[in-house]
């Protein structure tokens, strides 16, 4: 008899949903972590970090006044990392004593240290801080150990001038300036919210354009934006090496070197040019599996490996690799590994890019529809045209609705602006019960509310669709 019904390896999104879901059923279940990491990247390096310091950020600057009562308002003029620092540590801390909540109430067995196949159903379980090793047997595992950032043989990484994504929150000053290489989601989070505070920002992408499955027009928005928080955007060029300087005196730097032959001075570099899977020290092939050069692994559409028994879940699987899919894969897995049915994971994900302003959609492109020639239409809404907007000082906003002529249901919704990842949800829920631009047409949206956004670019949609058909006939 094994020591578990179900082991899980990692307690992150993903990890900590796929162990209660098995626990629910009334499974023996056990989780693997490391002690300082209860929660995973998600909670102490990740996600709620970085969104906590956004908010920091938002409300020090007070930068979403300014509409209203001029750009030199500053909530507090001189903002340090203790400043930043004390919320995120206070909402990790919480986080975390939530989920270890959950684990105990759900008779979920923690277990201390790092785990690695011994064989396809045992685990060794390393606990550096006590020096034990102990094996631990299970009918079924999910692996959900996540990601690391990506770190190139160029780039001399020392955790202070030059860090990754990873390390940013232990910075122990606000730099004056900032290199951010990668303009992905985390390289432009990051870039938005320490523009945000004052700090002088280069971002490097060697791609001609930044966050490419997003709308184009909701991306030239976040440019403008951008921009106008003295971002600068080097395009097309790639980083050749990143070295440690001395700039005089006691001040330290770093020396961004483009292959193109720029060279830009820094304080800091961050380099966010992607993220590996967790999965080196698992010794996979001691339970017949592998994993790709990204350290991915490869699963069917009930998160299974090529070893039935054996699930995967989370960023170590690859896209989208957020911690909202990562959850649901997490609850699936660990619903099939117990023999329960479940159905299979929606299609309609949205995203979410907590950028400043954020962004956030569901469905699909204007890019993708006219790839697939699909015929759609557009209907948008700004946020300086509600009341709402006004009042909460957005007057860039917008939301955009892509809906077919044909049938005249949603084919994709935009958000950018204030609450754009709430916002997204009632496209998301009206798509996905098969609902039609006349719902919201016809109905009342509480007032003022951004909500209204939806209303207005239904509106404006039909109109759009009665010309098309008045010049048809």
């Amino acid at each position: 008899m094994h020591d578990f019904d179900v082991l899980v390896l990692g307690s992150g999104p993903g990890g900590q949903k796929a162990a209660i879901a098995a626990a629910k059923l009334g499974r023996r279940v056990a989780i693997v972590e490391r002690r300082n990491m209860i929660g995973g990247v998600c909670i102490n390096t990740g996600t709620i970090p970085s969104k906590t310091l956004r908010e920091a950020v938002l409300y020090l600057t007070g930068l979403n006044q300014r509409e209203l009562y001029g750009q030199s308002y500053r909530v507090k003029e001189d903002i340090t990392v203790a400043d930043l620092a004390a919320r995120t540590q206070h909402v990790v801390g919480r986080e975390i004593d939530v989920i270890r909540s959950q684990l105990s109430r759900n008779h979920v067995a923690v277990l201390d240290g790092t785990g690695r196949f011994t064989d396809p159903h045992t685990i060794e379980v390393s606990d550096p801080l006590t020096g034990r090793e102990n094996k631990f047997s299970a009918d079924k595992i999910i692996i959900a150990t996540g990601t690391s950032p990506a770190r190139p043989d160029t780039v001399e990484f020392d955790e202070t001038t030059i860090i990754d994504s990873d390390g940013i929150i232990s910075l122990d000053h606000l730099p004056q300036t900032m290199v951010v290489v990668g303009a992905g989601v985390i390289g432009i989070e990051y870039a938005s919210m320490f523009a945000a505070v004052g700090t002088k920002v280069t971002v490097v992408e060697r791609r001609e354009r930044m966050l490419e499955f997003c709308d184009l027009e909701i991306v030239e928005a976040l440019k403008y934006h951008l921009r106008d928080l003295a971002v600068t955007f080097r395009f097309g060029e790639t980083v050749a090496a990143v070295e440690r300087r001395s700039f005089g005196g006691s001040r330290s730097g770093a020396m961004t070197i483009l292959e193109s032959g720029k060279k830009i001075p820094a304080d800091t570099v961050m380099y966010s040019a992607g993220r590996q899977g967790a999965t080196t020290a698992l010794d996979l092939a001691q339970a017949g599996l592998s994993a790709d050069a990204r350290g991915r692994i490869q699963v069917d559409e009930y998160f299974r490996t090529a070893v039935p028994h054996i699930y995967a879940v989370g960023d170590v699987i690859g896209f989208p690799a957020l911690a909202a899919t990562s959850m649901e894969q997490g609850r699936l897995a660990g619903h099939h590994a117990c023999g329960e049915p479940a159905r299979e994971m929606h299609e309609l994900q949205p995203i979410g890019i907590y950028t400043i302003p954020e962004i956030s959609f569901v469905g699909r492109t204007e890019d993708q529809l006219t790839a697939e020639r699909i015929p759609f239409e557009v209907g948008i809404s700004r946020y300086r045209e509600l009341a709402r907007g006004q009042i909460i000082g957005d007057s860039y906003g917008m939301l955009k609705l892509l809906v077919s002529p044909e049938d005249r249901r949603l084919l994709g919704v935009h958000v950018f602006g204030t609450g754009a990842t709430e916002l997204v949800h009632i496209g998301q829920t009206v798509m996905g019960c098969g609902g039609t631009i006349d719902y919201l047409v016809d109905a009342v949206f509480n007032y003022p509310t951004l909500a209204e956004s939806y209303k207005v670019a239904a509106l404006d949609t039909i109109n759009k669709m009665r010309q098309v058909a008045q010049l048809s006939d």
